[in-house]
């Protein structure tokens, strides 16, 4: 583990442990911030997700993914790592009064959507595997959870509102990324850390990891493919090993792809940072072997790694 991440972990214990001692200690502007979908939140994470430091959905509810990003940017900027949110901070990332945008829905919106089969041999036989619902393409537009989307967005006709429909979304547009010195995985963390070429840390994306420990990889390799909307190759044998089905199949590009709408390979044989169609389930151990980012946050790595962008992967 980097020296920088160990202090950052160091920081959080001690912020937790000043936050689980000194609840009533919580500004007034964030009063309640634990409890549930909080406005202040939402704008808070808005706010670090276009620095980069995300939470993987920013859906107003606080969680410890929203604390390790708060911690991380307090840290990065010289302040005391509390990880406790108040007005003064929402100040310092630039203050929370265009946090909000309003999006239409267009008929192009719904020119986007399309099926996506349980089968994975009627999956290979479309083009795309596009969105499903105009919640799910919604959400990705606002690096926000579905469930977040409705309830910004109370009484419209969920999951599909005609054209026409006005909706809130988080506004999390962001400046070019910077290129990537390095990249350093925490398996223990379930993390991605992006460094610049002189050491500073400049991103962290939260992933996913094998579900056995057994394909977890460690050690230093490197980026060597780096493949927008990527298509998929289905083996069955690697789902069903030892079962009669051997024939691999291509399945086409897309938002509901296995990997999403981002492939990083890296030097170790199968092995790769990808998105994903389901970024509420970032942070299980549940892949077979690659690193999960949100759809939103792999294309973000993608555009700063370039082919031999040293990878750490570590414990």
């Amino acid at each position: 583990m980097s020296s920088l991440s160990q202090w950052i972990l160091l920081a959080l214990c001690g912020a937790l442990a000043f936050s689980n001692g000194n609840a009533q200690t919580a500004p007034h502007r964030f009063a309640g911030y634990r409890a549930g979908f909080n406005r202040d939140t939402l704008a808070l994470q808005v706010l670090l997700d276009r620095q980069h430091l995300s939470c993987n959905c920013v859906d107003g509810v606080w969680g410890a993914r929203t604390e390790i990003a708060l911690v991380t940017w307090q840290t990065l900027n010289g302040m005391v790592p509390s990880g406790i949110p108040d007005a003064a901070v929402l100040a310092a990332l630039g203050g929370d009064t265009n946090v909000l945008m309003r999006y239409t829905i267009t008929t192009n919106d719904w020119g986007a959507l399309g099926p996506v089969p349980q089968a994975w041999e009627e999956r290979a036989q479309l083009k795309t595997l596009a969105y499903e619902t105009l919640q799910e393409l919604l959400a990705e537009k606002g690096h926000t959870s579905q469930r977040a989307v409705e309830r910004l967005n109370p009484g419209l006709a969920w999951p599909n509102p005609p054209v026409g429909s006005e909706v809130v979304l988080p506004d999390c547009a962001y400046a070019k990324p910077a290129k990537a010195g390095s990249i350093r995985i925490s398996l223990s963390r379930t993390e991605v850390t992006v460094f610049n070429p002189e050491g500073q840390l400049v991103a962290l994306f939260p992933c996913s990891i094998a579900r056995e420990k057994s394909k977890r990889p460690d050690g230093e390799v490197s980026v060597r493919t780096v493949a927008p909307n990527p298509n998929y190759t289905y083996d069955p044998q690697l789902f069903a090993p030892g079962g009669s089905n051997k024939t691999k199949l291509v399945i086409p590009p897309g938002p509901n792809n296995p990997v999403g709408l981002a492939w990083i390979g890296l030097s170790l044989q199968g092995y790769g940072v990808h998105g994903t169609p389901i970024p509420e389930h970032i942070g299980r151990a549940e892949s077979k072997g690659c690193f999960r980012l949100a759809n939103w946050n792999a294309v973000k790595l993608l555009a700063m790694v370039e082919y031999g962008t040293p990878v750490m992967i570590e414990e």
